[in-house]
C-alpha cells in the first residue's frame, strides 16, 4: 500500500502501489477515446469553448435532476435501483466526457490543474478552522 500524506492539506491518500499511475493513464485512455469518438463523427467543428462549457453545465443539471424533490431516504432507495444507479452513472460519465474534452482542446493538463487547485482550496479551508463547518471561506 502506497500512502501519500499531504501535510499542507491535512489529507492522506492511500492506494495500492501503482494505482495512481494506472488511474492517470486511464484518464489519458478515456480522453483518447473521447477525442476519437468526436473526431470520427466530425463534431470538432461544433466544439468551441463556449458551447462545450454549456454542454458541461447541461449534463451537470441532468445529474441534479435525478435527486430533485427527493429526501435522503428517497435518494438511497433510488440509487438502490438499477435504473437510478445507471442513470446517475450515465450522467456523471457525460460530465466527465465534457471535462476531459474541454481540458484536452484547451491544452489543460487536468491532473496538474486539479493538484494546483486542491492546494489552493486547502489553504482557503484549513482543517483546523473549517472542520465540521459548512461556511464559505469568506465567512471565517
Amino acid at each position: 500500500m502506497l500512502c501519500l500524506l499531504l501535510d499542507y492539506l491535512d489529507f492522506a491518500f492511500c492506494a495500492p502501489i501503482g494505482q495512481n499511475i494506472e488511474y492517470m493513464s486511464g484518464l489519458k485512455e478515456i480522453t483518447d477515446k473521447i477525442v476519437a469518438f468526436r473526431d470520427a463523427r466530425d463534431w470538432k467543428q461544433f466544439h468551441n469553448p463556449k458551447d462545450m462549457a454549456l454542454s458541461l453545465t447541461l449534463e451537470a443539471a441532468e445529474v441534479m435532476e435525478h435527486f430533485q424533490w427527493k429526501n435522503e431516504e428517497d435518494i438511497k432507495k433510488y440509487l438502490a435501483t438499477e435504473n437510478g444507479f445507471e442513470g446517475v452513472s450515465d450522467e456523471l460519465a457525460d460530465v466527465l466526457y465534457w471535462v476531459l474534452l474541454i481540458s484536452h482542446d484547451l491544452g489543460i493538463d487536468i491532473k496538474q490543474a486539479f493538484e494546483k487547485k486542491i492546494v489552493k482550496t486547502g489553504k482557503k479551508y484549513p482543517v483546523d478552522v473549517v472542520k465540521g463547518k459548512y461556511s464559505k471561506w469568506t465567512e471565517y
